[in-house]
């Protein structure tokens, strides 16, 4: 009788351990303030966005809802600030497993550099349901060599710029699977070599399943653009030009340099250098010359792109489908759906947003 006991113990306690397992193999979100985690805020913003977007006259876009990306530069801040951008930029990556590249904010201070990462969760947490992890990822993983990438979970899990991309994804897409990769520091050389090696893996494992980049797969960056200030930046200025209206035109127009010279038109090495020389301080590749948070993973993002048109014959040009900061336009409303902002805006604090369509 002692060991029927025993053994029905042993029975609901795996039963549970393995319940528990299941539960804790899906990534829940980091930031629940900034991004929408529920079906309704999600459906709302949508509406919102529609909205906000013939009230300011924002909906002539670039954007054309008949193209398709195979390639998107996202923004990754507040929905509030930028979430018309995610909008007009996500409608068009059509395809149904994403490859994302995001910034690994926390990576240096766990003294984690020149590999990329990926995690092990089998689902993320979306506002529709749960997000599965594309099956590309472990045939990616076996493809390469240990010395350019790591798996950690500790990373992803507090990491917020892939999931601020994920809710519109699956919004326009609720079977949407996905790849999360983060790029932590590296010089650009290192980048190089690793974007190199995960290319050749994508197109390996691509091609045996008969995927065709834009339609079958597609890549985006995450990355937010200028963050400018000398307030509430941790003690650092960030403001180069001085924190009135006439550095923030002159940012401003830095800005646009960088837009033009980097991210319009064909894919290039020679662009894709001058972006990292735009944004990486030539001393020591830690460090910011110019406050793009997606310093690693913009060059990163478009070197795989890159080695990727090369093979096909078949380069994707880039198109700027609009720009904004955090304090050139109207907020959209979010406060009751039980979101709001993560940082203040003002000309002594602010962030840029670029979103960038390649086909």
């Amino acid at each position: 009788m002692n060991k029927i006991l025993i053994l029905l113990f042993i029975s609901v306690f795996l039963g549970c351990s393995r319940s528990v397992a299941t539960k804790t193999k899906v990534r829940q979100p980091v930031d629940t303030i900034g991004f929408a985690h529920l079906a309704q805020q999600m459906d709302s913003i949508m509406v919102r966005i529609g909205r906000m977007n013939k009230m300011q006259d924002c909906a002539k876009s670039n954007s054309d809802k008949k193209e398709v990306f195979r390639l998107a530069v996202c923004p990754h801040d507040d929905y509030t600030y930028a979430g018309f951008l995610y909008a007009q930029l996500l409608r068009s990556v059509k395809a149904p497993v994403v490859i994302l590249f995001g910034v690994a904010h926390k990576a240096r201070s766990m003294g984690i550099e020149n590999r990329i990462v990926f995690d092990s969760w089998k689902q993320w947490s979306g506002p529709y349901g749960n997000v599965s992890i594309s099956p590309l990822r472990n045939k990616l993983i076996e493809q390469l060599d240990t010395t350019i990438y790591m798996i950690s979970d500790t990373l992803q899990n507090v990491e917020h710029s892939l999931e601020a991309i994920v809710p519109f994804l699956q919004y326009y897409n609720r079977n949407v699977q996905i790849v999360p990769i983060l790029v932590p520091a590296m010089p650009f050389e290192r980048m190089q070599e690793i974007a190199a090696n995960l290319s050749r893996g994508i197109m390996q494992v691509t091609q045996k399943q008969n995927m065709q980049w834009g339609k079958d797969f597609a890549l985006i960056i995450s990355t937010d653009a200028v963050h400018y200030g000398d307030e509430n930046w941790g003690g650092k200025n960030y403001a180069p030009f001085g924190s009135d209206t006439a550095g923030y035109i002159m940012a401003m127009r830095h800005e646009q340099e960088i837009l033009d010279s980097c991210l319009k038109g064909p894919i290039s090495t020679e662009k894709i250098q001058r972006f990292f020389t735009y944004t990486v301080s030539p001393d020591d590749f830690r460090e910011y010359i110019w406050t793009w948070c997606g310093r690693y993973s913009v060059p990163f993002g478009l070197l795989v792109a890159w080695n990727l048109g090369r093979s096909a014959g078949n380069m994707p040009e880039g198109r700027i489908i609009g720009y904004a900061t955090s304090i050139d336009h109207l907020r959209l409303p979010v406060e009751d759906l039980g979101m709001g902002t993560t940082a203040n805006a003002s000309l002594r604090h602010w962030v840029g947003y670029a979103a960038v369509g390649f086909e």
